[in-house]
């Protein structure tokens, strides 16, 4: 379409009388973000999205699945049971921003029953096969950009039959310039065998990297030391010329108006990092950037087979020294040796030993990997298991030991089991979180209890104790905007507030006052702090004691309260707004849920702005004192 033609469509439009604003608002969507080239599919509803569009997910905690002997400084790990595009609308609150590493392997839609989508098998008959597919993780994919923090990046694993859909789907939602690497991976042996059925054996899998921004990302990548033998540079100068060593070979050279050629004999640069220019060097050359140039030995200027080099000073501004003399009829262009940068030579006198960084391969053979990777974890498992050695180096990638690292298509837990190892490997404290649904119990019975079985240790394999896991479960409350649905949402969303504050160690009292779970609860470990105000009738009442709670100076808590609107009651909070930091609830739950949630059919989404509750007047005028039939 034109661009004339379109911005014609879009006036004609918002002229249009008897629209409501929700038909008006995705007619000029479609109009935008009309796309001239790009992957193209036909959206298929899926029966979670609709669930979406009447009900609000939360997280509520099974606690007697609660794995917490690790101690108060151990890792705390994160299982969810649930649909994952309901655990992300959930992460979407507790986690925007925060995740550093997201692998996921989801289904290949190989048409051989490894993709449901709602609750019915995809199979390879099937006309809208690859649209299903796309429609399933355009939704998720674009929910995990909004999880993954600036210096974050996602791996992807797949194969063959969706690879370049899933290409063309993430530079669409992450954008091609983020676009890092694609790991080709060998997952079945070469050898042939006479019963296969199929005239072609395919051996590799892919893992697609994308950065959330590729150009702050840095990977973690292999150093090895500089070596002194594979170089040539200047150490002194006296009044006999200039001191260099080429590999272990001291050599002098003189300045006598241009710079001389010194002669080496065959041998005597064993271990130099040769790169050849060809062609001849005159030793008439201007003063320039010239530090090293080592003419190829076939080439010859007095008649024997030897090697040269031609001194000289300067740099490139960059602190790189490399060959720059003038152009000659008879040269040829070749290759030059950039030797070392200058930044390096002053590391070396000052007796460091500088690094260079080697680059990551993209190939990698786990064929005997994923052949034994039934005995992983000790949870037999059907095809898809990944093994956890790949798995490692892909998380380990990222350069942050304490990372957090999401897998929202869990599985068996392979990537639970992955981030335990390594932490225990390099002493790192990264954290998981895990979704999975429950399909024939898999959460229960596999995910569940691999982590259990790594954490208290299963067959041979000891324990990795200093780990805690905690196991949650997707919970609803009604999307429509009622004082009962906005007060169930702030009572069920203390589980995921202690998710997104990483505080889990509920106190009895607060200030000496003693905690009355309908009014208010208090959380605290360490130097973090956490006030979750259920009643806002109780704020009169707590501010006091805010009041008098010690802090150290200059430091706040983050203090949760019920509103009917976005003002946490900062007016009732003057007095001690130095030592909190509010938060309105559910409007900071709604809010975020709203940038991720399908729309609803009607117009009441969030915005029924004049339907605030009256305020309740408690039976008793204190909420402290024994509350009839109150939980405390």
């Amino acid at each position: 379409m034109k661009t004339d033609t379109r911005a014609k469509l879009i006036e004609r439009v918002n002229s249009l009388q008897g629209l409501t604003d929700d038909e008006r608002a995705d007619l000029l969507e479609l109009l935008r973000t009309q796309k001239t080239y790009g992957l193209v599919w036909e959206d298929k509803k899926e029966d979670v999205e609709e669930r979406l569009r009447d009900e609000l997910p939360v997280l509520i905690e099974d606690e007697t699945k609660r794995l917490t002997d690790g101690g108060d400084e151990a890792p705390n790990h994160i299982l969810i049971e649930g649909d994952n595009l309901e655990a992300l609308t959930t992460l979407a609150y507790t986690h925007a921003g925060k995740i550093d590493v997201i692998y996921i392997d989801p289904p290949y839609n190989t048409g051989n029953k490894d993709f449901i989508y709602n609750d019915s098998y995809v199979d390879s008959e099937d006309t809208y096969r690859h649209s299903k597919w796309l429609s399933f993780m355009a939704k998720r994919l674009r929910i995990a950009k909004k999880l993954l923090n600036e210096n974050g990046f996602i791996c992807i694993s797949i194969d063959d039959n969706e690879y370049p859909n899933l290409k063309s789907l993430c530079d669409e939602i992450f954008l091609e310039r983020n676009y890092l690497t694609t790991f080709h991976v060998q997952v079945r042996y070469a050898e042939k065998s006479i019963n296969e059925e199929k005239p072609f054996k395919p051996l590799m899998e892919y893992v697609l990297i994308y950065a959330k921004n590729a150009s702050i990302f840095n990977p973690k990548r292999e150093a090895i030391d500089y070596g002194l033998e594979k170089f040539c540079f200047r150490i002194k100068e006296t009044s006999e010329g200039e001191h260099f060593f080429v590999g272990q070979q001291e050599v002098v050279v003189f300045k006598q108006g241009e710079w001389e050629i010194e002669k080496i004999e065959n041998g005597a640069i064993d271990g130099l990092k040769e790169t050849w220019i060809t062609g001849s060097i005159y030793t008439t050359m201007s003063y320039g950037k010239v530090f090293q140039t080592v003419v190829e030995p076939r080439v010859s200027i007095d008649g024997i087979g030897c090697l040269y080099k031609v001194i000289g000073r300067g740099d490139d501004g960059l602190g790189y020294r490399y060959y720059t003399g003038p152009a000659k009829k008879n040269a040829t262009k070749g290759k030059m040796f950039s030797g070392m940068p200058l930044d390096k030579v002053e590391l070396f006198n000052k007796g460091e030993i500088p690094k260079r960084l080697l680059p990551i391969l993209t190939m990698y053979d786990y064929a005997p990997d994923f052949g034994n990777i039934r005995s992983e974890g000790g949870v037999p498992f059907g095809s898809g298991k990944k093994p956890i050695k790949m798995l490692k180096q892909l998380i380990d990638l990222h350069n942050n030991a304490n990372s957090i690292v999401l897998d929202f298509f869990a599985g068996s837990g392979s990537t639970g089991h992955a981030v335990m190892q390594l932490n225990q490997e390099d002493k790192g404290h990264r954290t998981f979180i895990l979704v999975t649904n429950n399909e024939n119990k898999i959460c229960e019975e596999k995910t569940y209890v691999r982590c259990r079985n790594v954490i208290d240790g299963y067959n041979n394999h000891e324990g990795l104790h200093g780990n805690n896991l905690r196991y949650y479960r997707t919970d609803f409350v009604g999307r429509s905007r009622s004082p009962q649905n906005l007060r169930k949402l702030v009572r069920l969303a203390t589980d995921m507030l202690c998710i997104k504050e990483d505080l889990y160690a509920e106190q009895p009292a607060f200030a000496g006052q003693e905690v009355v779970k309908q009014a208010f609860r208090y959380f605290e470990k360490g130097d973090k702090r956490m006030l979750v105000i259920y009643r806002e009738e109780a704020v009169p009442l707590l501010v006091p004691l805010i009041e008098q709670f010690e802090l150290p100076q200059g430091e706040r808590f983050k203090v949760y309260v019920f509103s009917p609107s976005e003002d946490p009651w900062a007016g009732d909070f003057e007095d001690v707004q130095d030592k909190v930091e509010l938060c309105a609830l559910p409007m900071a739950i709604l809010n975020a849920y709203k940038r991720v949630l399908p729309k609803r059919k009607d117009r009441n989404i969030f915005v029924d702005e004049n339907a605030s509750e009256k305020h309740e007047t408690p039976q008793n005028d204190s909420l402290f004192p024994e509350m009839e039939g109150g939980e405390r």
